[in-house]
């Protein structure tokens, strides 16, 4: 199966383009290593704003926009290793349909989050982003760590998350399998504080402790 460089290269003189978003609060320079080398152009949104915008919590997602800015399909979880996906791009670029709607089985929520909620994680990954962008390692871990435990589904977070903790997870390579391991290690974790877990616009208050503080 071809990646994106070969599909990008068989389709642009069929007026295809490709923009690639990466979701980095680190900025340009953690995502100039993955794109220096690609055709098609490359931005780095680090505020989660597209994310935000259509409800994404795990990366990577697929947008398909016709010539006239309409939406044909959108794929939370869109792989160009999965061979109905580039189907359903390669239908849309060549004209046979207009509108395609592929399963969200990449995706599976366990944990129902309300609109409050949702509302606060967000703005507590933006204040961690911003402390991260400062040097404030520690509170961009709380922030970042309360944001989690207010939509734990969120893997967007999660991410930012481990690049903080753990950079050499991510560099020179993005070890996939470690991700997996620590994942499933975290949600076994989130699982056990969920019952007592009480957040508010302060913090979250973890059991066992007596102050907001995320440790």
């Amino acid at each position: 199966m071809p990646g994106w460089q070969e599909f990008y290269n068989k389709y642009k003189e069929q007026g295809f383009e490709i923009l690639s978003v990466s979701v980095d609060i680190q900025g340009a320079e953690v995502a100039k290593p993955y794109a220096e080398d690609k055709a098609f152009t490359t931005v780095v949104d680090s505020e989660n704003v597209l994310a935000n915008l259509f409800g994404f919590k795990i990366v990577p997602n697929g947008i398909f926009l016709d010539k006239e800015g309409t939406i044909r399909l959108i794929k939370q979880g869109f792989s160009v290793t999965n061979p109905e996906h580039i189907d359903a791009v390669e239908k849309l670029i060549n004209g046979t349909v207009e509108k395609v709607v592929l399963d969200d089985e990449y995706y599976n929520p366990t944990n129902n989050v309300t609109d409050v909620e949702k509302q606060l994680s967000q703005t507590k990954f933006k204040l961690g982003m911003e402390y991260a962008k400062t040097g404030k390692k520690d509170e961009a871990l709380k922030e970042l760590d309360e944001a989690l435990l207010l939509d734990t589904d969120n893997f967007l977070i999660r991410k930012q998350r481990w690049y903080i903790r753990y950079p050499e997870k991510f560099s020179p390579t993005i070890d996939i399998e470690w991700q997996q391991k620590q994942l499933a290690k975290e949600k076994a974790e989130e699982a056990l504080l969920n019952d007592g877990l009480n957040c508010g616009p302060e913090g979250c208050v973890i059991p066992g402790t007596n102050n907001n503080e995320n440790k």
